[in-house]
């Protein structure tokens, strides 16, 4: 089990854990967890690190099928500018591999965004912290565990 769903079976939130055999040679992680499950790309949200300029690290949710906004995340935020964070400050803050890093469960509790498309959806796929592993939960509870808040901060590609 990884902290992800670890965390959820505690807190007692409904959810599901969806599994697929991860190929290493995936161009993107979000794009075969869609494939390999036969999910809506609308559905399935990755999880993407940011820093800001104070250095202070922000967990952004967004739809595999879009693209990281970083204007729209700082000003979510209340800063200057983002910028995307290193992949070893991202694992090393969140105790997740890139490619499984899951918005539940970090080592670190990180001010988190949700795009607001999000809002619309019954449930939504976010990573449950390894690579080949997806967990379905209501967008709600999403926000609820890791105390985040809606924003408009994807944009299609």
């Amino acid at each position: 089990m990884t902290p992800a769903i670890n965390l959820l079976k505690t807190t007692g939130i409904a959810h599901s854990v969806l599994s697929y055999r991860h190929d290493a040679a995936a161009e993107s992680y979000g794009g075969e967890a869609v494939q390999q499950l036969g999910l809506d790309p609308a559905q399935v949200f990755k999880t993407l690190l940011a820093s800001t300029e104070t250095h202070e690290l922000l967990v952004a949710i967004v739809p595999v099928s879009g693209t990281l906004d970083l204007k729209a995340l700082a000003a979510a935020a209340g800063c200057r500018k983002c910028e995307m964070a290193n992949a070893e400050v991202a694992q090393r803050a969140t105790g997740y591999l890139v490619g499984g890093i899951s918005p539940l469960g970090q080592k670190k509790k990180h001010r988190t965004f949700l795009d607001t498309s999000a809002r619309a959806l019954p449930v939504l796929h976010v990573s449950a912290g390894r690579r080949g592993l997806e967990v379905a939960l209501a967008p709600a509870d999403l926000l609820q565990l890791t105390g985040g808040c809606h924003a408009a901060i994807g944009k299609a590609r």
